[in-house]
Formats: C-alpha cells, structure tokens, sequence
C-alpha cells in the first residue's frame, strides 16, 4: 500500500515525497518516484504529512519512534488501529485513512476519519483518487468495503475472464473485455442518480442475452457470498481492533 500511494502521488508530479523502509530493495523498486529514499526514521519524520504503513500490530510502536510535533499530520492506514491509541503516542494530528491499491494510479477508494482533515490534506488524498469522510466506528465496515474490496472484485473480474476464455477468446482479449467492463460498470454507478436496479434493466431487454444471464445469478447466491466477505473482513478489522486496545 506504501508503494501504491508513493506512485500514485509522484503521478502528479507536484509533491516532494520521502520514502522510508528498513528494506532497501524495497526503497529501490520506488526510487524513481521518490525525491528521497532513507532507512532513517528520524528523516522521514522531518515532513509536514507523514504516512505510517506498516503492520497494525507495528504501527503504534512506530508512532511512538516518530517523535512528531503539534504542528505534523500523521495519516495511519492500519486497519483495527483506533486514533485514541495513536493520539496517546504523538503530538501530531491524527488521520486515520483506509485506502486500497488503486491508489497507484490514482483511482483509490478511500474513507477518512479525523477530528479536523485539512485542505492540505484533503487535496493530497484527491491526487490519488476519491475519498469519503465517515465516523470512525464506521471504519471497520469501510476496511472491508472499499479496503479489501479490490481482491473480491479481482475474483469476479477473473471469474468473467475465464469464461470468455472458455468460450473462445484468447486470455489477453478477454482479460482487456472483462476488465474495462467492470470500469465502464463502475463509472456508470458513480456518474448516474439511477439505482442498481434500474442500471441492470437499462441493459436488459426481454428475451435477450443479459437477462438470461441475470436469471442465473438472481437464481444464485453471488450476492449472499460477496455479502459474507465483506462481513468477514468487517469482523477481522473489529478483531484486530480488539488485539490492539488490549495491549
């Protein structure tokens, strides 16, 4: 996710970014969209926003390492991490942000909770895609949605892959077809005022092609399944959360 928001934000080419990791392959793979890499926690603390991106289990310990003043922002991605444990460890002010991948090419879903987002920070989170403000009990809910929602969505979207690759269509084809479909799919959603609903029967007719397809999958239990990973991440980032305040 570190990386992932690294090249998301050099895209724009309008911030000085300083990447920090104990790992220096890592620091290499990144290098070319960084003004400065460092395996020196003291420099990367040096900067007005600093982003944490380690392990929950990791991420207070390095809070406390980082040694920042009132006047720094800290955004902690860490999924289960409450801002009252950060904020007992720091004098900075505290985001906490759950991202996902897309940040690398400025497509993220994000949610934010804090008890003041800047503008400065607010605009730096709108380089790299879009972001909702939510209360931060909402969070665990929001981890599962747009923070491990890519992977379910990968798993339809390899799911549709190989069925056109069973019907014919070589991989790559099929991968670009399947691909941009769940985007155009996607932009649709958030462009129009319509319902789901409505958006299914815009490209069903009757007696054709997608409702028969969507015989099948309203005769399925597709929707119960995604249903119930989203409410296993959920309940795995109020476990992690659990772990932490326990500490």
């Amino acid at each position: 996710m570190g990386s992932a928001l690294v090249r998301g934000l050099s895209r724009t080419g309008t911030h000085t970014i300083t990447a920090c990791d104990v790992d220096q392959q890592v620091l290499d793979e990144i290098e070319v969209h960084c003004e400065t890499t460092t395996t020196d926690l003291a420099t990367a603390a040096e900067s007005p926003i600093v982003f944490v991106v380690v392990k929950p289990d990791l991420t207070a310990a390095i809070v406390e390492d980082l040694d920042l003043s009132s006047d720094q922002t800290l955004i902690s991605i860490a999924a289960g991490v409450p801002t009252t444990v950060l904020e007992a460890r720091t004098d900075a002010d505290v985001v906490r942000l759950m991202p996902n991948l897309a940040a690398a090419t400025g497509d993220m879903a994000a949610a934010v909770s804090a008890e003041t987002l800047t503008d400065e920070v607010a605009d730096l989170l709108e380089d790299v895609g879009v972001f909702v403000e939510i209360d931060e009990t909402e969070m665990h809910v929001s981890t599962a949605v747009n923070g491990s929602g890519p992977a379910f969505v990968y798993y339809f979207i390899g799911a549709m892959i190989q069925a056109g690759v069973d019907g014919g269509l070589s991989r790559d084809d099929a991968t670009v077809l399947a691909a941009q479909t769940f985007k155009g799919a996607a932009e649709t959603v958030l462009q129009s005022d319509a319902s789901i609903d409505d958006l299914i029967d815009d490209v069903c007719s009757p007696k054709g092609t997608t409702i028969e397809g969507m015989g099948v999958l309203r005769e399925s239990t597709a929707d119960e399944a995604l249903m119930a990973a989203v409410a296993a991440a959920e309940r795995r980032s109020e476990e992690l959360a659990r772990g932490v305040e326990h500490e």
